[in-house]
């Protein structure tokens, strides 16, 4: 016969997995029952390094668990304690803790919205970027003035101006600005295909030299149907030897541009005063879009040499000095 002892022992040890088993099914059923069916939306950061213990706490004190020891034990069962990955997250009571432990385990964190507009430069890239909650400008700024990271990627200038591609793009709080650039500068390399690198060396151009046209034509633009044409005007000076006499790449130059370019303006001797110097600048004034970098490669066939500005978004083209002053005292000066 079993001693009393022993009998004891046994019914302690039988109870204790019994209630172990009781306890494990519970929190199985805790891991698939909403706190609260009707609950908000709320924010959880996991910062790099946060342990599992803190997660739980967490999300108890913002209020979308109702237990967590429950969830902690529930992500150890499932050997996920180790594998949350930092970030911000929607969170909230309505979602099971299975379904807060899956959006956390795959990262799928809140995704801010980043527009980058054709024609911005590097500064008012900067500024949109601050703007969408990644609140990175001076970071951003420099990293894409670094002619040392730039060579790291495979940019053969001092800076990513042009190369940090237009379009939108999503990224999560956190995000490093060197991630931001590889976007949109991965973007652009998918975007300038192999046919348009021949084209460039059949033109005599250089990639970054076709990216520097480009945003001259980008900029000069107000009608999408004008760019080949515009490029054409520039293509046919340049092969002249004729200075491309651009002011947007005057007003590159100039610090709190106030919408009002002056003779002083045109007259002052900078790299990118296209009035001053012969050819392209020494770099892109902005970032292009794929429509103004297609032009680049791909001018009309024009004798023109020559346009103003119509006002009203168009320009006159004119094949020489005499028909283009007449196009500016009619457009510009009796207008004005």
């Amino acid at each position: 016969m079993l001693k009393k002892e022993t009998v004891l022992h046994l019914i302690i040890i039988v109870s204790i997995i019994l209630a172990s088993l009781l306890f494990v099914r519970d929190v199985y059923q805790y891991a698939d029952r909403p706190a609260d069916a009707n609950a908000k939306e709320k924010i959880l950061i996991i910062l790099p390094g946060q342990n599992i213990t803190q997660i739980s706490t967490n999300l108890h004190e913002i209020g979308v668990i109702t237990s967590p020891i429950k969830f902690k034990i529930l992500s150890r069962l499932m050997r996920l304690d180790k594998k949350l990955k930092p970030g911000e997250y929607a969170v909230s009571a309505s979602m099971s803790p299975n379904a807060i432990l899956d959006k956390i385990l795959n990262g799928r964190t809140i995704l801010y919205r980043v527009t980058v507009p054709e024609g911005y430069n590097l500064s008012q890239i900067s500024t949109v970027i601050a703007k969408s909650n990644l609140r990175i400008y001076n970071e951003f700024y420099q990293s894409a003035s670094d002619p040392v990271l730039t060579r790291q990627l495979g940019v053969d200038a001092d800076t990513f101006e042009g190369y940090l591609f237009p379009d939108t793009y999503f990224f999560s709080k956190g995000v490093t600005s060197r991630k931001i650039i590889q976007a949109m500068l991965g973007r652009f390399q998918s975007v300038f295909t192999k046919e348009w690198k021949n084209q460039a060396k059949k033109l005599g151009f250089s990639i970054h030299q076709i990216v520097t046209l480009a945003s001259i034509i980008e900029k000069e633009t107000g009608v999408p149907d004008e760019r080949p044409v515009i490029s054409s005007v520039f293509h046919n000076r340049l092969k002249k030897e004729m200075p491309l006499e651009s002011d947007p790449t005057v007003i590159y130059s100039i610090n709190d541009f106030d919408g009002n370019i002056t003779r002083e303006h045109l007259n002052e001797q900078t790299p990118y005063n296209t009035y001053k110097i012969s050819g392209l600048p020494p770099g892109p004034i902005a970032n292009p879009g794929k429509e103004a970098l297609e032009a680049a490669l791909f001018p009309a066939d024009t004798p023109y040499l020559y346009f103003v500005s119509k006002r009203d978004g168009t320009h006159k083209f004119s094949t020489n000095v005499e028909e283009h002053n007449r196009a500016v005292r009619k457009y510009q000066i009796l207008r004005r």
